[in-house]
């Protein structure tokens, strides 16, 4: 803080010129030095053009050193440890850089920002490269009308693209999906209420089962629900089964990431909701979900991409066919996984094209469902879109209406009402069966205190006291009879 003299109008921590008479006095001490240099604050982002030049100079030095060590000094070899190498090497060089300009801190800061870019442009490229491949690859078969309309029935392995489809292969996988959503979601997340909501020894009983599950590899699910649905209650392979499978894989995935999420909800809002005497369930159905809908809608996200690429619980419980199915209750059914799964393993190049088209298509239909899912969940909490903010806006209106029409003068609720006995004296003003009459005003004190329309009194005499009526007794001065 900067103290400034009132008198002279100068701060007085600024240096001061020193007179021209005053003797030389020796070196400025430290703190002096300190106090004079200016409070700049340190950028933590933004491109500079000595960290730029930096990075250049990191990058082309670790090449080199590379080149040096593999061709010249050390017997080195692979395309692998080639790169390894130059990373680390520039790494290295790029921390000695900045550390000729910057302190401790700022190079460890800088350093591990280059870190954090380049594993993030590596995942990206991977991503890039899986979806681009499998585009490319399943080029030939997309183009064609039919292998979206027509299932496999009619085809063989060396008929043409323009023959066959996979139509039973998307069917079957939007209704196995559905079926497993609509067991999954309901008590995954009544599940997540649950264990964040009601502590206790149960509930960490129950946290310890889900995590186990969540490595619950996926041919046991199907191993377990072939076991009970098909051998022990003598169902026949079918859709419904292979919904029943993928739940079973998805029900973990959807419980902890809901269980981390409601986690995040801030704790005054739950006890504010409480302390105005909403019960735990309302509090939870109109404070905690909508609070955490964008988190829910995340973690149903993952757990459909858990669930909509598993093959072997769908081969166990689904069988295979290559007909067009609808029913989920009987019959075999096919889904998308599965048909790459078998197409990509023919040796014929026709078969091998429709699975990659399949699974293009997969993640086509992942990419649907995600963005349906992220509609769904909307914005993060204190987030709205316009439609949102508008019905925030109608509401606000409407309340404020309300409360203004309940505490607006004039209203029934505030206004006297007429008494049984017209003679009484506390009749309204124009009483029907007295025209000519009025009763005391509704301004003044109706108990005998003095009313606000009459003249005050002078010299400190007491306000005489109003008339008795006909019929009514004089009021004492303490103005109330009780």
């Amino acid at each position: 803080m900067t103290v400034v003299d009132l008198e002279k109008d100068v701060p007085q921590d600024a240096p001061r010129p020193a007179p021209q008479d005053a003797p030389a006095t020796g070196p400025a001490t430290a703190a002096d030095a300190v106090a004079e240099l200016p409070d700049v604050p340190r950028r933590i982002g933004g491109f500079t053009r000595s960290g730029v030049l930096s990075l250049l100079g990191a990058a082309a030095s670790g090449l080199c050193v590379t080149v040096l060590l593999f061709g010249e000094l050390a017997p080195f070899s692979g395309a692998l440890g080639f790169f390894i190498t130059a990373y680390l090497s520039f790494l290295g060089i790029y921390a000695v850089l900045t550390g000729l300009d910057e302190d401790a801190q700022a190079v460890r800061d800088r350093v591990m920002t280059v870190v954090l870019w380049t594993s993030g442009g590596l995942m990206f490229c991977a991503l890039a490269m899986v979806v681009g491949f499998t585009a490319w690859r399943g080029r030939e078969a997309l183009p064609h009308g039919n292998f979206f309309t027509q299932d496999m029935q009619a085809a063989g392995p060396l008929d043409p693209l323009t023959h066959g489809g996979i139509a039973h292969a998307m069917l079957g996988t939007l209704i196995m999906i559905t079926i497993a959503l609509t067991i999954t979601v309901p008590l995954g997340l009544a599940c997540a209420v649950y264990l964040n909501q009601i502590p206790g020894r149960f509930s960490r009983f129950v946290r310890t089962i889900v995590e186990a599950m969540t490595a619950l590899p996926s041919i046991v699910a199907g191993l377990m629900v072939y076991a009970v649905w098909i051998l022990g209650l003598g169902m026949q392979k079918s859709g419904l089964a292979a919904g029943f499978a993928i739940s079973v894989m998805m029900l973990p995935i959807v419980i902890r990431a809901a269980d981390v999420v409601l986690r995040l909800v801030p704790g005054n809002l739950t006890e504010a909701s409480e302390a105005l005497g909403a019960p735990r369930w309302r509090t939870v159905w109109h404070v905690v979900l909508p609070t955490a809908r964008s988190g829910l809608a995340t973690a149903v996200i993952l757990g459909t991409a858990r669930g909509i690429g598993e093959t072997s619980p769908v081969l166990l419980t689904a069988g295979f066919t290559a007909a067009l199915n609808a029913d989920p209750t009987s019959g075999p059914m096919v889904s998308l996984p599965l048909a790459v799964f078998n197409f990509v393993k023919s040796p014929e190049p026709t078969m091998i094209a429709r699975g990659f088209g399949s699974a293009a298509v997969l993640m086509a239909l992942v990419l649907i469902l995600f963005a349906i899912a992220r509609v769904i969940g909307g914005r993060g909490p204190g987030h709205q879109n316009k439609r949102q903010a508008r019905r925030a806006a109608r509401a606000s209106r409407r309340d404020t209406d309300r409360f203004g029409q309940l505490h607006t003068p004039g209203l029934d609720l505030f206004e006297p009402t007429a008494p049984a006995n017209p003679g009484e004296t506390n009749a309204p003003l124009g009483d029907a069966e007295n025209p000519g009459e009025s009763s005391a005003p509704l301004g003044g004190a109706g108990n005998g205190a003095t009313s606000h329309d009459a003249p005050a009194p002078e010299n400190g005499e007491p306000a005489p006291e109003p008339a008795p009526t006909d019929g009514e007794q004089p009021l004492s001065s303490t103005g109330d009879e009780h």
